[in-house]
């Protein structure tokens, strides 16, 4: 309730509903309409207290501050599943390269042989090799 959120924060319950007013803080509402504060809500009012009071800001500032925050926790949200994908990415690279290397050594070269059918250039090679050494 507002009277006990005011007490926790160490404010005068009106201080609550301009900030409300203002849309700093949004408290839930029960079914008959009564302010719900969280202790996140609570936290939040401590912290808009320490801008104000603390800092110096006025309220626009407060409000400046807590937008950058949330854009600052987005972007950081936002980072974070960039760094996952780029994870995932770079295993499934590796799994292709590993792919890749397997399929290249399965592969097989063949040579044309003037007048004659393809032959495999691993067969080749041997064949050559025995030619020269028959010769005298």
């Amino acid at each position: 309730m507002i009277s006990v959120a005011a007490e926790l924060a160490e404010m005068h319950p009106q201080t609550l509903r301009m900030y409300e007013a203002r849309g700093l803080i949004e408290p839930r509402r029960s079914p008959k309409g009564t302010r719900l504060y969280s202790q996140a809500d609570v936290d939040k009012l401590r912290r808009i207290q320490e801008m104000t009071g603390e800092l110096g800001l006025n309220l626009a500032g407060v409000e400046r501050v807590m937008e950058l925050e949330e854009q600052l926790a987005r972007m950081e949200r936002r980072v974070g599943t960039l760094e996952r994908r780029s994870a995932q990415l770079q295993e499934e690279i590796a799994c292709l390269e590993e792919r890749r290397d397997e399929v290249r050594a399965d592969l097989v070269r063949y040579e044309e042989r003037p007048g004659r059918e393809l032959v495999r250039a691993a067969d080749v090679r041997p064949l050559r090799r025995r030619i020269r050494v028959d010769r005298p």
